[in-house]
């Protein structure tokens, strides 16, 4: 239990073997002279967003300041080893802000060792659990480094969604793990709300995780994230591709731009041209464009599940076109699709343009304007389309003929 005069006594004593005055103090913390006299005098504790700005001033850890005294100098500590448990712990106070939910089936919060989740669906004869983990790739280090930290979880979410959706699936809850080379609470905080948010909008919860400090491990200030899904699906209405047949269209559905795939390849082209960050392409800088969230396609496409007229769907990752939409292909079978007829997005002709990269480079890096792709039978295309235009751009790139490519092009891309 914490000694509220233990703990004045001890930043004061601190504060005056480092010769400073009270005022100075608060200058430095940006705070008032009569909230150091308060902490000094029992009245008031230093509150969880001062902490940690306190203790680097003071040259001890938080939880020194919190015990009201120093450790043995000579002995090791978690704290000495650069993990500080009183920190962290104020740290996930911030976290359950971001993890509070209306959904009935989450059946507890932040604390326990594990997540309850009621998977009980009376609706569902045979239920299904789809499950998935994504990380954001490469993306996320420019992503943290040029101030995207709350995007790149919306990158991760959605394309986590996006891959268990190609199955019919509901998404339900969502697990998200960061490993760091040092907490800092804001950006912590920050990457919490961004993935909770991220779920909301994907109409599931953000339910636990896993925050992962390792100093010795991963270098100060860089942040690596992984999130695993659970979603749901009858089983007799799971969408795997079986479906499909010839003579069934093949209907791509539009990216806004590179999504979380060919960051290597980018970064390899940022770091031979540097002077392209700050371009121009469709009135938004290079770095803009690059840095556009994950498109998500659950809204897009869960009103057609259940109504028989999806047979297919493939999420257009890395691999690009042929290396997601042929693991949906039956043996036997090929998707035929015109290249001619894709919209290619401006971002992805400068790229092209600027590296010197061939088309089929850019067909197994990027999605080249495909983020999805949906094969649906003739009669109901425009249904299909027609529906999912309420959100983005779909239109037919091809069709499925016999064959034993599983996906073949024909014609070539138009880049004019």
């Amino acid at each position: 239990m914490l000694d509220s005069m233990k703990v004045g006594h001890f930043i004061m004593e601190k504060r005056k073997a480092l010769g400073m005055t009270q005022q100075q103090l608060a200058e430095r913390l940006n705070v008032s002279f009569q909230a150091i006299s308060k902490w000094e005098n029992g009245a008031a504790y230093p509150n969880i967003e001062i902490l940690k700005d306190l203790s680097t001033v003071l040259d001890v850890t938080v939880d020194e300041i919190l015990q009201g005294s120093e450790k043995q100098a000579d002995g090791l500590s978690y704290s000495k080893a650069g993990i500080d448990i009183a920190y962290t712990d104020t740290i996930k106070t911030e976290m359950a802000k971001s993890l509070e939910t209306k959904d009935k089936r989450v059946l507890n919060g932040l604390g326990p060792f594990a997540s309850l989740y009621d998977i009980n669906f009376p609706e569902i004869n045979e239920p299904v659990l789809v499950l998935k983990s994504e990380e954001p790739g490469s993306k996320q280090k420019l992503a943290l480094e040029y101030g995207y930290t709350e995007s790149i979880c919306h990158d991760m979410i959605n394309h986590l969604v996006n891959d268990v959706i190609v199955m019919g699936a509901k998404p339900l809850a969502v697990l998200d793990t960061i490993v760091c080379g040092n907490a800092e609470k804001d950006t912590i905080k920050t990457l919490v709300k961004g993935v909770s948010d991220a779920c909301k909008e994907n109409e599931c919860s953000l339910v636990g995780g896993e925050t992962s400090i390792q100093p010795l491990v991963v270098d100060a200030g860089v942040y690596v994230l992984t999130s695993s899904i659970a979603g749901i699906v009858e089983r007799s209405k799971v969408i795997d591709g079986s479906a499909i047949e010839e003579g069934d269209s093949v209907l791509a559905v539009a990216s806004n731009g590179l999504h979380t795939n060919g960051y290597s390849l980018v970064r390899l082209l940022m770091d031979r041209k540097p002077q392209i960050k700050l371009d121009k392409i469709d009135g938004m800088t290079f770095i803009e464009q690059i840095m556009k969230p994950h498109t998500p396609y659950y809204k897009a496409v869960k009103g057609l599940f259940g109504k028989d007229v999806i047979h297919g769907m493939a999420h257009i990752t890395g691999g690009g076109i042929e290396g997601n939409l042929r693991r949906v292909i039956p043996d036997g079978l090929s998707a035929k699709v015109d290249l001619s007829k894709l919209k290619l997005l401006n971002i992805f002709k400068y790229i092209r343009s600027s590296g010197n990269i061939s088309d089929e480079e850019m067909l197994r890096t990027f999605n080249c304007g495909v983020g999805f792709i949906v094969v649906t039978s003739q009669k109901d295309k425009n249904t299909v389309m027609d529906h999912i235009k309420k959100s983005y751009d779909c239109y037919e790139i091809g069709t499925i003929e016999k064959g034993d490519m599983k996906v073949a092009f024909e014609n070539r891309l138009n880049w004019l």
